[in-house]
């Protein structure tokens, strides 16, 4: 099974590559993540998912990311059909294979138990992104996707050091306590007390600095607001809520050998001051913002800030930054598709030019509207329990710095935030709002739809297999 997740994808790209014509081309990505979405399933029902000699393993943190990573890419799958057909003078071949490819690796990388495979698939993600960026064809998507990967090629550069210094630390101990070398995350985790601690900590650098640029934590985030500025708006609803949730995978891996190693006084720390750095200069970058793809990126800046706060913090804080790894993907997903819709309707991103929204596209003007309301934390959406979690979390274990930041943070990008939407959504719509003739249809919004609900469920209602899985996996990552 945890090999058909990875196979499955790859064949499907191939189906993808090998269909020849444009305008058909993008009715597989909805039928290849249907076929992925029942076999995700069946794999999150079965109590021990392993595969290639245990190389492969489904544990409870990684069934959140296996849960999210399916959801996140069949909404995204279903809206690319609507919005390529609106794109016909542009070849998808190497869109549609890429994307197939992309979830392929994700899920290698949630399902990696080994050190170099993990990375390896991340790297691979980077690589694969790419042709998704560059979808336009133009100047601005050519420099976006260059420092993309010139910048996230330097942080798995980083990340690879970092995998050979904890490497080193396995072996350096082997070598004196007759323990056997390893690269396997559950060998380490057996082996992290007899680590040796100054390796360690110089590995957990690196690699935080590494993946937490592929992350888009601040001050390595320099190379989100160019793409998610230039990509289409499904690719950047897939790199926001999922191959950044990816990169926070692989950071929690190293962050779970810290645990166990005893150096949780050292990790936490770090985890915080990133956290909250990263939320400041979202907030600072967030005020007077004139492009709402980019606003829409340090957004993303901000709420990756807001997953490693919460693991930093810790206890009930945890289980917070789980959920609110799902509630920020679902609702980057309605931002970035209905932000997309505006852009096709108004042929511009600049803020100053976009007025009336509600009336020029009626659904995806509200819909844009309720995931602002739904990302800044407001009720009854998901990110909202999970803010609230983390939050009093804070306060329970008096970290009273860290929580009076956090709130004063989100409520500067709150208003940020919603002077730029309310300026865009009502009004009256400007003369070049007549420019375009997109309109609504049903196979553009419908999956902006799907992500609302879902958000909108789990901020009133969280069903019961859920909050075992985000408990499970709290304590698997806190207490193993």
């Amino acid at each position: 099974m945890a090999e058909i997740l990875i196979c499955l994808p790859i064949a499907w790209a191939a189906v993808a590559f090998a269909v020849p014509s444009n305008r058909w081309r993008p009715w597989v990505l909805p039928l290849g993540a249907a076929s992925h979405l029942y076999f995700m399933f069946q794999a999150l029902q079965q109590t021990e998912l392993t595969g290639l000699g245990n190389w492969l393993s489904l544990d409870p943190l990684g069934k959140i990311f296996l849960l999210l990573i399916g959801v996140l890419f069949f909404l995204c799958a279903a809206y690319a059909p609507g919005y390529l057909a609106q794109r016909q003078q542009r070849d998808n071949r190497i869109l549609c294979a890429c994307l197939f490819l992309s979830l392929a690796m994700m899920n290698l990388i949630i399902l990696s138990h080994h050190l170099g495979l993990m990375w390896v698939a991340m790297e691979a993600t980077t690589l694969i992104s790419a042709p998704g960026l560059y979808f336009n064809h133009n100047a601005r998507s050519l420099e976006a996707t260059w420092k993309y990967l010139l910048i996230c090629s330097v942080g798995i550069a980083l990340a690879l050091m970092g995998s050979l210094l904890l490497a080193y630390a396995s072996l350096h101990e082997s070598l004196h306590e007759g323990l056997a070398s390893t690269l396997m995350f559950d060998e380490l985790l057996r082996q992290a007390p007899q680590l040796e601690k100054g390796w360690l900590r110089a590995a957990f650098i690196f690699l935080f600095v590494g993946y937490g640029t592929k992350m888009g934590l601040a001050p390595m985030h320099t190379w989100k607001p160019d793409a998610y500025g230039e990509a289409p708006g499904m690719i950047g609803a897939l790199l926001a809520g999922g191959l950044t949730n990816c990169a926070f995978l692989a950071i929690l891996r190293f962050v779970h050998i810290a645990f166990d190693a005893g150096m949780g006084d050292f990790v936490r720390p770090i985890l915080i001051y990133v956290g909250l750095f990263s939320m400041a200069l979202a907030a600072a970058f967030m005020v007077r913002q004139r492009d709402f793809k980019r606003m829409l990126a340090y957004s993303s800046v901000e709420h990756m800030g807001i997953l490693v706060l919460g693991v930093g913090i810790g206890g009930k804080a945890t289980w917070a930054a789980l959920l609110h790894v799902i509630s920020n993907a679902l609702t980057k997903g309605v931002l970035f598709l209905s932000a997309g819709n505006i852009h096709r309707a108004y042929g511009t991103k600049v803020t100053t030019d976009v007025k009336g929204v509600i009336h020029r596209l009626p659904l995806s003007g509200w819909l844009f509207l309720l995931g602002f309301l739904a990302i800044t934390g407001s009720p009854p959406f998901a990110p909202f329990v999970s803010e609230f979690s983390l939050l009093s979390a804070a306060f329970a274990q008096k970290q009273w710095v860290a929580g009076g930041l956090f709130v004063f943070l989100l409520l500067v990008i709150f208003f940020a935030f919603g002077a730029i939407v309310t300026s865009m959504v009502f009004g009256r719509p400007s003369p070049d709002a007549s420019t375009t003739d997109y309109h609504d249809t049903f196979a553009t919004t419908w999956p902006i739809v799907g992500f609302a609900l879902l958000a909108l469920l789990l901020g009133v209602y969280m069903p019961p297999p859920l909050s075992e899985m985000l408990s499970a996996a709290a304590k698997y990552l806190e207490h193993s």
